[in-house]
C-alpha cells in the first residue's frame, strides 16, 4: 500500500459548515449532534438534534409551500433542476470536500456522486413533462368512452437516507419527487448531514421555493417513526432489518414506500472472459468507496480454467491500490466512515480466517494512514458458518469461489437472500445477457461493475428478494411519487343496458360484440 501526500483533510471551511447547520430548524438550538471528520476522527462540525416535534413542524412548513409549487407548470419546475445541475458542476469542489470529510471516501468516488446528481437532474428535467402529462387510455366502449389518466403529487414525500453516499442518496431521490410537484421531508444520516444540506441550499439558489424541502437531523431511531407518521410516501435506503420495520410502519398508515436495502452481490467470470478486463472490473466492483456501496461486489465466482490467472492478477491489483486521506484525486481508495464500521469489517475478516479462510491480499487496518482505513482484502475458502459468507460486510472485502461450470456459478450466485446488483464478465455480450436474465438481481451489469446500470437513468434500479421493494430511476422513479387518477367520460350511451333494451337481449348483443372485438386489430 502507498500513502499519497496531498491537500490536508484538516482543511475545513467552518463558515460553510455553520451556514449549512443553521438551515436546520429546531426548537432547542442548543441541543447539538457532533459530526466527525471521517479522515481524521476529529470533530468536523455539529448540527441541531431534532425532536419528533421538530419533524412535525418541518412537515407543516413544507406542506404550506407545496400547493403553490404544484400549481406551477411542470416545465417551470424542470428549469429549476437544470439550473441546479449547472450549480453542482460549477461548485463541485466545495461538495467534494464535504463528501470526503463526512464520509472518508476517495475523491474519485466522491465525484461519482456529483455525476449521479447531475444525471438525475438532467434526466427528470427533460422527461418529467412527458411522464406527468395526461394520457389518453382506451375506453370500455371504445369511441363512446373517453378515458384520461392523470398524475397528481402525493403531497409530502419522506426520505430517510444513509451515510455511504451522502450527496447522491441525500438528494437524488428527492429530485423526481420535487419536479412531480411534491414537498420533501428528508433526514440524512446523522454522520453525514452536510452534503444533503448543501444540495438543498443549491436547489433554493436555483429557484426552488424556500421551505419546500425540509431537512431534519438526528438519529433514525428517534426520527424515523415521526417522519413516517408525517409523510404521504416514504423512500428509504438502508439495511434490510430496518427496512422491514419501516415497511411495517408505512403499511400501518396505508402509505406506499420504496426501499433499497442490503446486498451480497455476486460477480461471475465466465470461461471466455478477458481476464485483464475482468480483474480491472472486479477491483472497481469490490473496492469503490471502500466497499461501502449497496451495489458493490462481495462474492466472485471464477471458473477453474481461469482460477490461477485471475486470482494472482486480482491479488496483485488489490495490493497496488493507493490509500490516502488527501482531498485530491491521488487515492485509489479512501477510508471507512467510523470506528463502528472498521470493527464490523475486521470482525468479518478475523472470523473467516479463524475458521479456515485464507487471505490473498489485505486483511489489516491501516491506522498509519487514518483511524478508519482498512486494506482492500481478498479471501478464499470462505464457507457457510462464517459471517462473511452470507452476511453483508459493507467494506473492502471480497470472497473468491472456484466453480466448474456456468451453471454452478449461476446457482451459487442466486443462492442468497439478497438480489440487488450482479456483474457478469464475458467476451460474448449475447452470452452475458443470457446469463444475466437468469440471475436473481434487480440490476445486472455485463462487462461493467455497477455504473452502467446505475447510471442509465432511463431504466429502473432496485432490488429483488430481501434487497428492497420499488424502483428508482426511469418512469418508476417519478410516477411512484404521484397518485394516478382515471377520469372516464361516457358519451351517447351508458355502460350497461339502455332502458329501451331488455337485459337478456343486451347480454346477447354484448356477447357477439366481445367475440368480434377479440379479432379486431388494435383493440386492447
Amino acid at each position: 500500500m502507498t500513502t499519497i501526500a496531498g491537500r490536508s483533510p484538516e482543511t475545513v471551511d467552518t463558515v460553510l459548515l455553520k451556514e449549512l447547520a443553521d438551515r436546520v430548524v429546531a426548537a432547542d438550538a442548543d441541543s447539538r449532534l457532533e459530526v466527525s471528520n471521517a479522515m481524521t476522527g476529529h470533530l468536523l462540525g455539529d448540527v441541531p438534534r431534532c425532536t419528533p416535534d421538530d419533524v412535525a413542524a418541518a412537515a407543516q412548513r413544507a406542506r404550506a409551500v407545496q400547493p403553490a409549487w404544484a400549481a406551477r407548470p411542470v416545465r417551470e419546475r424542470a428549469e429549476v433542476l437544470l439550473r441546479f445541475h449547472d450549480l453542482v458542476l460549477k461548485r463541485q469542489d466545495e461538495v467534494l470536500d464535504l463528501i470526503q470529510l463526512e464520509n472518508g471516501k476517495a475523491r474519485r468516488h466522491a465525484f461519482e456522486e456529483v455525476l449521479d446528481v447531475c444525471l438525475t437532474s438532467r434526466y427528470y428535467a427533460n422527461t418529467a413533462a412527458d411522464y406527468l402529462a395526461p394520457k389518453r387510455r382506451q375506453g370500455v366502449q371504445l369511441a363512446l368512452t373517453q378515458v384520461w389518466e392523470h398524475h397528481h403529487p402525493k403531497g409530502l414525500v419522506g426520505i430517510i437516507s444513509p451515510w455511504n453516499y451522502p450527496l447522491t442518496l441525500g438528494i437524488s431521490d428527492a429530485i423526481p419527487a420535487i419536479v412531480a410537484g411534491n414537498a420533501v421531508l428528508t433526514k440524512p444520516d446523522q454522520q453525514t448531514p452536510f452534503s444533503a444540506l448543501w444540495a438543498v441550499q443549491l436547489l433554493e439558489e436555483a429557484g426552488m421555493p424556500p421551505g419546500l424541502v425540509q431537512v431534519v437531523t438526528g438519529s433514525g431511531s428517534e426520527l424515523g417513526t415521526p417522519i413516517i407518521e408525517q409523510s404521504d410516501y416514504l423512500m428509504f435506503t438502508g439495511s434490510t432489518a430496518v427496512g422491514r420495520t419501516v415497511a411495517a410502519q408505512a403499511g400501518e398508515r396505508l402509505i406506499d414506500c420504496s426501499m433499497e436495502l442490503g446486498g451480497k452481490n455476486a460477480l461471475l467470470v465466465l470461461d471466455d472472459a478477458d481476464v485483464g478486463k475482468a480483474v480491472s472490473g472486479a477491483v472497481r466492483a469490490a473496492f469503490s468507496n471502500a466497499g461501502q456501496l449497496c451495489i458493490s461486489i462481495e462474492r466472485i465466482y471464477v471458473p477453474a480454467t481461469l482460477w490461477d490467472e485471475f486470482t494472482s492478477k486480482f491479488a496483485a491489483a488489490a495490493k497496488s491500490l493507493k490509500l490516502s486521506a488527501a482531498l485530491d484525486y491521488s487515492a485509489d481508495m479512501g477510508s471507512l466512515i467510523s470506528e463502528k464500521q472498521l470493527k464490523a469489517v475486521a470482525e468479518h475478516v478475523d472470523d473467516a480466517v479463524a475458521k479456515g479462510a485464507s487471505v490473498l491480499a489485505g486483511g489489516k487496518p491501516r491506522p498509519d494512514i487514518g483511524p478508519y482505513f482498512y486494506e482492500p482484502t481478498i479471501l478464499t475458502g470462505v464457507r457457510e458458518g462464517m459471517a462473511a459468507f452470507a452476511d453483508e460486510t459493507f467494506g473492502p472485502v471480497v470472497s473468491l469461489y472456484r466453480v466448474d461450470s456456468e451453471e454452478e456459478a449461476i446457482q451459487k450466485a442466486n443462492d442468497s437472500d439478497y438480489g440487488l446488483n450482479f456483474s457478469v464478465w464475458t467476451s460474448d455480450p449475447k452470452r452475458g445477457r443470457r446469463v444475466a436474465t437468469r440471475l436473481q438481481a434487480g440490476t445486472v451489469n455485463v462487462n461493467e461493475a455497477y455504473a452502467a446500470a446505475w447510471g442509465s437513468m432511463d431504466a429502473p434500479m432496485g432490488g429483488m428478494k430481501a434487497s428492497g421493494i420499488g424502483r428508482r430511476h426511469g418512469e418508476h422513479g417519478i410516477l411512484k411519487y404521484t397518485e394516478p387518477q382515471t377520469i372516464a367520460i361516457e358519451r351517447v350511451l351508458p355502460v350497461g343496458a339502455p332502458p329501451w333494451i331488455n337485459a337478456g337481449r343486451y347480454a346477447r348483443v354484448m356477447t357477439t360484440g366481445l367475440r368480434a372485438l377479440k379479432r379486431l386489430p388494435g383493440v386492447k
